[in-house]
């Protein structure tokens, strides 16, 4: 059975992201932390879509959790393969640097950045050794140009776009591509606050991107067919900063 691994994929991004793998024959695991009801929603949406999935719930801030949880899948399942990891769990803490307080760093830090390692560590030796795989990394326009009271934000996005650049040169030659997302203003729970009204006209295509357009993109460099692209950070942001 091949399978995908979607971090954070309970509702919004992860959930599009989880939906549209499913479609395509993956068996789809879907990570969440405590959203039980959101993440139940997100395997039913899968099932109406004819595909397959199951619940994996660990906190990816956490890196025992990570090895007790998703090492235990993986020593449970060991005919079955995770061909495909999406690193998209993520929070966001805004605050100007002069106010932020040490956890707001460190729990951003921990849940975007260091989740990447421990999660990625974990999955990439069974690529390595099928000599195929494909990770995708879910970053923001905020990893590319930095935004202001997102310090602590832009630190971890930037992080896992080095690690994106760096990792794709350790495993190119195993068949396994790494390559990042950069979303802009996508509509989402995260953006809910912001008025598109008043955005929008910042932005060259005139609106916010929906989740199911990032969800179509990872699913290309999903896929075999993307086999020549790694290293790479593609953004959809409508324009709003090439």
């Amino acid at each position: 059975m091949k399978c995908a691994l979607v971090t954070g994929g309970s509702r919004g991004i992860g959930r599009a992201i989880c939906i549209k793998l499913g479609s395509l024959g993956y068996h789809v695991l879907i990570n969440f932390r405590s959203n039980s009801a959101e993440a139940d929603q997100t395997l039913s949406l899968i099932h109406n879509n004819k595909g397959t999935g199951e619940l994996l719930p660990f906190d990816v801030s956490n890196k025992k959790d990570i090895s007790e949880t998703l090492g235990l899948w993986t020593e449970a399942h060991k005919e079955d393969h995770i061909e495909v990891l999406v690193n998209n769990a993520g929070i966001k803490d805004d605050v100007l640097i002069m106010w932020m307080k040490d956890e707001q760093w460190e729990n951003v830090i921990r849940t975007n950045l260091d989740s990447f390692f421990y999660v990625t560590r974990l999955v990439i030796n069974d690529m390595l050794m099928k000599r195929y795989g494909r990770i995708v990394n879910i970053v923001s326009l905020s990893g590319l140009k930095g935004l202001p009271g997102q310090t602590n934000y832009s630190a971890a996005k930037g992080g896992v776009i080095a690690a994106t650049k760096a990792l794709a040169q350790e495993v190119g030659r195993r068949g396994i591509t790494v390559n990042a997302v950069a979303p802009g203003f996508i509509k989402t729970d995260m953006t809910e606050n912001i008025s598109e009204k008043e955005m929008k006209s910042i932005i060259p295509v005139n609106r916010f991107g929906t989740v199911d357009e990032v969800a179509h993109l990872v699913a290309f460099l999903a896929s075999p067919e993307s086999g020549y692209i790694t290293g790479e950070v593609i953004s959809i942001n409508g324009g709003l900063y090439t």
